[in-house]
């Protein structure tokens, strides 16, 4: 079987969610014996989407890889001004197709790929509903098109010109119960929807008290993980942790890309980027995993936390992160700063439900996100495609 994977960016280097779930399906599928050919742009940095990779072809542990030139780069400061004028009121077809090409990237010479090798491929997997790549690519290969839109309530998801992208595909796989929802009141159709979710594969060992010794943290040790920038409630869970800190001697670790200015503060400490080993000792090495953002579609850094026995503090604002909690009985909500700090300060003085709730963790992803479970069933929806 002949798959193409068609998603904005790609690489070792390449530190996104949905990019992860591009990663994980390509390299499982062709261990599993799939010819697969990643269709993807020369772009690492999500923000301008400059050109980093050299155009061409190449492999990735054993995954062939095309790579096309973006055609132009996205200032953000204008980008951004530009889309709050645009979504305050209603736009023409034509409006909302100029605004896709604003947000990027523009690849034509992907899309004129797509068109020519169309016949080439059996399936073709795209990944994001909300970039230049899928809206223009499905359009040359909808009858061989599978989607993970890893939608969320947001204002381009209700855009008109959604509704090709959420109708073409023959199947939509869902990453959680909240996000098919979300997308089947907003576009109903009779193409297969499916929640399919992603494995969760820990290393078989984690080494916490060296990755602490690096820095000079307190107990209890909060981590967030992810881009740090306010549009991910960063700046509202350290506005919180500040003044818990002060309360409480502990510390909050950070990793991931720096889009905002941090407080002056001696128990928040920027770890930058972490490989993935360790990114694995950072969370084993936590009291608890933070999880502020509003907007997720599926969260692998909550996963991969509960998999290693890590109660989690969510924004009660996500539907897809209150919903995993609530399945899971493996953490709590916060919606201001004294439920943020009356989380953690219940997990330190009750230790019998902190060990409940780590129990439970590893229960939830044991049952639900293993990769021996879900990999066969997509397999198996994409033979019958």
């Amino acid at each position: 079987m002949k798959a193409a994977f068609v998603v904005q960016r790609y690489g070792r280097e390449v530190v996104g969610g949905s990019e992860k779930l591009a990663r994980d399906y390509a390299e499982r599928l062709y261990r599993q014996g799939w010819d697969i050919t990643v269709f993807t742009t020369t772009a690492l940095d999500y923000t301008t989407w400059a050109n980093h990779y050299p155009e061409g072809e190449s492999i990735l542990k054993g995954v062939k890889i095309k790579r096309f030139k973006v055609e132009r780069q996205r200032d953000m400061n204008s980008f951004n001004a530009m889309s709050q004028e645009f979504f305050r009121g209603a736009r023409s077809r034509k409006e909302q197709e100029r605004w896709l090409e604003e947000q990027g990237p523009v690849v034509p010479s992907l899309i004129e790929a797509l068109r020519r090798e169309s016949k080439d491929y059996d399936v073709f997997v795209f990944f994001t509903y909300l970039y230049y790549p899928t809206y223009y690519g499905l359009k040359e290969v909808g009858e061989k098109a599978v989607l993970f839109p890893t939608a969320h309530d947001e204002a381009p998801f209700y855009m008109e010109v959604m509704e090709d992208v959420f109708t073409l595909p023959k199947a939509l796989f869902f990453l959680s119960h909240e996000e098919k929802e979300l997308v089947e009141k907003t576009y109903p159709g009779d193409n297969l929807r499916k929640v399919i979710g992603a494995g969760i594969e820990p290393p078989p060992r984690t080494f916490p008290e060296l990755f602490l010794s690096k820095f000079p943290v307190f107990q209890p040790v909060l981590l967030y993980l992810g881009r740090i920038d306010e549009g991910k409630g960063c700046k509202f869970m350290l506005d919180c942790f500040t003044p818990y800190s002060e309360y409480r001697l502990s510390s909050m670790l950070l990793g991931g890309r720096l889009n905002m200015k941090l407080p002056e503060n001696p128990s928040i400490i920027y770890m930058g980027f972490l490989p993935e080993q360790a990114k694995w000792d950072a969370i084993a090495s936590s009291f608890l995993t933070v999880h502020p953002s509003s907007l997720e579609s599926f969260s692998y850094f909550l996963l991969e936390s509960m998999a290693l026995g890590k109660p989690v503090l969510v924004n009660q604002a996500s539907p897809v992160l209150k919903g995993h909690v609530e399945r899971s009985g493996a953490g709590l909500t916060y919606k201001d700063c004294l439920s943020f700090a009356s989380g953690i300060e219940l997990l330190l003085t009750e230790p019998e439900l902190y060990d409940y709730m780590s129990v439970k963790a590893k229960e939830y992803v044991e049952k639900h996100y293993r990769w021996e479970v879900i990999l066969p069933e997509f397999e198996g929806i994409l033979r019958e495609i």
